[in-house]
């Protein structure tokens, strides 16, 4: 019997021009006041945590439930209906009085991605809004994106901390992602360190980016690894022993299971508690303690055959690493399948149409896969 998986917070609809493939330094080159700029046809696609892990979930094979918030208008029935076209299985709750989430997606080649984002019904998510009977038969409830949901950052976090709580405590094992906050911005100005000591004993598999959790954690080191870059990429520079291996490891101590931090092109970093700590854990979701006790790794990034946009590639990767370890995957093929589903999602527009099965992935990893060479 497949143990059944709950996809649950951030939904909505993304809009992504498509830009020509021309590659540019910056995106003055591309975007003028007074300047008419020539796209393509628009991709249109459901984005958020709940719609883009939950989604590729059930494309590698997951059994999944996703439950979000939506308004009643037309951006909602659209993604009523792709979910209905997808065959998933999901529990929406709709207002009449919200608009539905929707994000513009400018992916132009050569730059990073620029999102013009409306959270929408997002920022009234609460724990209300997942159902005491969801989780029942739930082995495995992930959460993703509480800094574009008001409801779950503001008041310290607490509708954060009590959902995870609340899920943790029904005997389900949780997961939780994080999102990138602007600093000048409401979710910018809260104690994220704070909400995640209250939330993390609550969390058994935590999956951020290695930026959004040093933004939270640690903002010096934060601002300081800014600095360092210089408008570069800042996972380039990172080291794995020096700023990677202690963010994850405080994530541990504070008691978290399982730790993935996604560390952008230069690939991930994964770590693990011990066989004791990881016992409760095994017994819901069937994982083997003693092959992901104390393990650590990190895992170089595949190359991918082309790249169209980055959008919903951590989603993907995420999906990716829960479900390999729904499966029994080993620690390092559950690490390898989710940096090739990674490296699969940037070669097209959306979350989903760029991934391969997991078959495919083993292949394709076993014909010596290249990797993205790290200056």
């Amino acid at each position: 019997m497949k143990k059944k998986v709950i996809a649950a917070g951030h939904i909505c609809l993304d809009i992504t021009p498509v830009f020509p493939d021309r590659q540019v330094s910056g995106i003055t080159e591309v975007i003028r006041p007074g300047k008419l700029v020539e796209v393509g046809a628009a991709d249109v696609h459901t984005g958020g945590a709940a719609a883009n892990t939950g989604l590729a979930m059930k494309y590698l094979g997951a059994d999944v439930t996703l439950i979000g918030k939506i308004g009643r208008d037309d951006f909602g029935k659209m993604i009523l209906n792709i979910l209905d076209h997808d065959g998933a299985a999901y529990q929406m709750t709709e207002s009449d009085s919200e608009s539905t989430s929707y994000s513009i997606v400018l992916a132009v080649p050569g730059i990073d991605r620029m999102f013009l984002h409306n959270p929408g019904a997002n920022d009234t998510f609460s724990p209300d809004d997942v159902p005491e009977e969801a989780l029942h038969q739930a082995a495995l409830f992930h959460f993703g994106y509480p800094p574009q949901m008001r409801g779950m950052y503001a008041d310290g976090g607490r509708g954060l901390t009590e959902l995870m709580k609340r899920v943790h405590g029904a005997g389900v094992a949780t997961s939780l992602d994080l999102a990138a906050v602007d600093p000048a911005s409401e979710a910018g100005q809260q104690d994220w360190a704070q909400i995640l000591q209250n939330t993390l004993p609550f969390v058994d598999i935590f999956v951020p980016s290695i930026e959004e959790l040093c933004y939270m954690l640690d903002h010096e080191r934060y601002e300081a690894w800014q600095e360092r870059a210089a408008g570069r990429d800042v996972t380039k520079d990172l080291s794995i022993e020096e700023d990677i291996i202690p963010l994850a490891e405080k994530c541990l101590d504070m008691g978290v299971k399982i730790m993935l931090l996604k560390c952008g092109l230069k690939g991930m970093y994964c770590c693990a508690a011990g066989q004791d700590t990881l016992a409760e854990l095994a017994g819901i979701l069937g994982i083997d303690p003693e092959k992901w006790s104390g393990f650590s790794h990190f895992e170089d990034s595949y190359k991918a055959d082309h790249v169209l946009s980055a959008t919903g590639a951590g989603d993907a990767s995420i999906a990716a690493f829960l479900t390999a370890m729904l499966n029994g995957e080993t620690p390092e093929d559950t690490m390898r399948l989710a940096a090739g589903t990674g490296a699969s999602c940037v070669e097209a527009y959306d979350a989903l149409s760029g991934l391969k099965d997991f078959e495919t992935l083993k292949a394709k990893i076993a014909a010596g896969w290249e990797k993205n060479p790290i200056d």
